[in-house]
């Protein structure tokens, strides 16, 4: 089976998503995994990180008190 070589932004996305799920990590260490996998500079992960993980790494950075919380309602 030939593993696709080009790296884009519904592929990390994907690869992130595993990551969270079959090592029950935060989205931080999920994308600090998938660059190391893939060998890709963490400087240059900005343009392959979709809205939704995006939004999901906020929200845990939120948690994690590394930002300011905003008024949400707890949805988890």
């Amino acid at each position: 089976m030939q593993q696709e070589k080009f790296l884009t932004k519904a592929r990390f996305t994907k690869l992130v998503e595993n990551v969270v799920k079959e090592h029950k990590s935060s989205y931080m260490d999920a994308i600090i995994h998938v660059c190391e996998d893939v060998d890709l500079d963490l400087e240059d992960v900005k343009k392959y990180i979709a809205p939704i993980i995006k939004d999901k790494l906020e929200a845990e950075a939120m948690r994690l008190n590394f930002l300011p919380r905003q008024n949400t309602l707890p949805f988890e």
